[in-house]
């Protein structure tokens, strides 16, 4: 089976990127659909830099959070700004692969599994969901979190941005992964032996004016720029071009009226 692939790399301005989005943008609105009890046993899957593995683990204070995660560089970043926030024992980092993980002994004792922004990033999205069902207790929850990439929505539109996100888009069946996998979610469920139980949005937009603006509008064109060279590799767009739509991003950026839509499909299933 073709192993996962993460077109945005591991550089540090990926890094930081995935940092404020996940500090600003995404793990308050997360904790909240999660509605976490305080004495659950969690995996969570896909882990990265482990900042809403730790959020997690601090909602359980009887209970633990176990984080897996295959980038070495990723788990490094990890255990470093955990330590940095006094909080290295909270989560217990594992590198492991998700597509061929082996729990044994703790298969089917967890409370929870969760996965967020990964099945994207996987040739076959439903063998880690199937893990996510094999991991958790009868009863247990499996919680799905991704992207449909179709749905950002950008007004004034900018010139040229939809045709460079489009061209993003195609970059991901051009590797086998789905740019669309939000969407699949309460099938991946279903189609892995879970009850779905729950489909929703988590919505991140906003417009000129709000606080948060600055920091939604320069993730989405950190999503693109780190993605240029893939995009660049696979003849999708020419340099100039890509360049020039990105400048017109930022005078964009820089309008009283500028308005972001985009959100994260969250599915919640139960295992039978």
């Amino acid at each position: 089976m073709s192993e996962s692939t993460y077109i945005h790399g591991t550089s540090e301005d990926e890094q930081a990127r995935l940092s404020r989005m996940n500090d600003v943008l995404l793990n308050p609105s997360s904790l909240r659909e999660l509605a976490l009890r305080g004495d659950e046993r969690i995996l969570d899957f896909g882990s990265g830099l482990g900042q809403f593995s730790r959020a997690m683990a601090r909602a359980v204070p009887q209970g633990m959070v176990i984080g897996i995660e295959r980038s070495g560089e990723q788990l490094a970043t990890a255990r470093r700004l955990a330590a940095a926030a006094g909080e290295a024992n909270l989560v217990e980092f594992r590198q492991g692969d998700v597509l061929n993980l082996d729990l044994g002994d703790e298969a089917g004792t967890f409370d929870v599994a969760h996965t967020r922004f990964l099945l994207e990033h996987l040739p076959d999205p439903l063998r880690v969901v199937r893990a996510m069902v094999n991991a958790v207790r009868p009863g247990g929850r499996i919680i799905l979190a991704d992207d449909d990439h179709d749905v950002l929505r950008l007004w004034p539109e900018p010139p040229g941005m939809y045709d460079l996100w489009r061209a993003y888009m195609r970059t991901y069946d051009r590797i086998g992964n789905d740019p669309y996998i939000g969407r699949r979610l309460v099938q991946l469920l279903h189609e892995a032996g879970a009850q779905p139980v729950r489909n929703t949005w988590i919505f991140f937009g906003g417009c000129a004016g709000m606080e948060i603006f600055d920091t939604l509008s320069r993730n989405m064109a950190g999503v693109v720029r780190t993605a240029r060279e893939t995009i660049l590799e696979m003849s999708l767009f020419d340099a100039t071009h890509f360049d020039e739509v990105m400048r017109q991003y930022e005078v964009w950026r820089a309008r009283p009226d500028a308005a972001l839509w985009f959100a994260m499909a969250y599915a919640e299933g139960r295992r039978c």
